[in-house]
């Protein structure tokens, strides 16, 4: 199925290993095949990194894009998953999606259930405080 995408004027994104750059004008772009592809608002930087699950998200991130590292990656976020479990263990069915869309190869749609982790992360520590 084709993937649309509407740029705005400069947006970034990324796509199979290149980073590109919109030109002065809105743009659509319409991919007909399967690629890494995020674009600059759903990329996590590093420096962002100031919870578990945003760790989570930031190792699926590379996975996703740097498949040549996937076991490096695929070790540390085994850790992340354990860490989320035991911190929010009502994640633990959104946990499992993950490892199985990982182990299928799926990292776009585990991108989307690490992005959810996050919300639910924000909304715990929204309400302790």
């Amino acid at each position: 199925m084709p993937l649309r995408l509407t740029l705005r004027p400069r947006e970034k994104f990324f796509l199979n290993g290149a980073v590109v750059v919109n030109g002065e004008t809105r743009a659509e772009l319409t991919l007909l095949n399967d690629a890494a592809i995020l674009r600059e608002k759903d990329i996590l930087s590093e420096a962002a990194v100031d919870t578990v699950c945003k760790q989570v998200y930031f190792l699926v991130q590379l996975i996703y894009i740097d498949p040549r590292n996937l076991a490096d990656y695929q070790a540390k976020l085994g850790e992340a998953l354990a860490h989320v479990a035991q911190s929010i263990p009502a994640a633990m069915s959104d946990l499992e999606q993950i490892r199985v869309s990982i182990s299928e190869g799926d990292y776009y749609h585990a991108l989307k259930i690490a992005r959810k982790l996050i919300s639910i992360e924000r909304e715990l520590l929204d309400h302790a405080e």
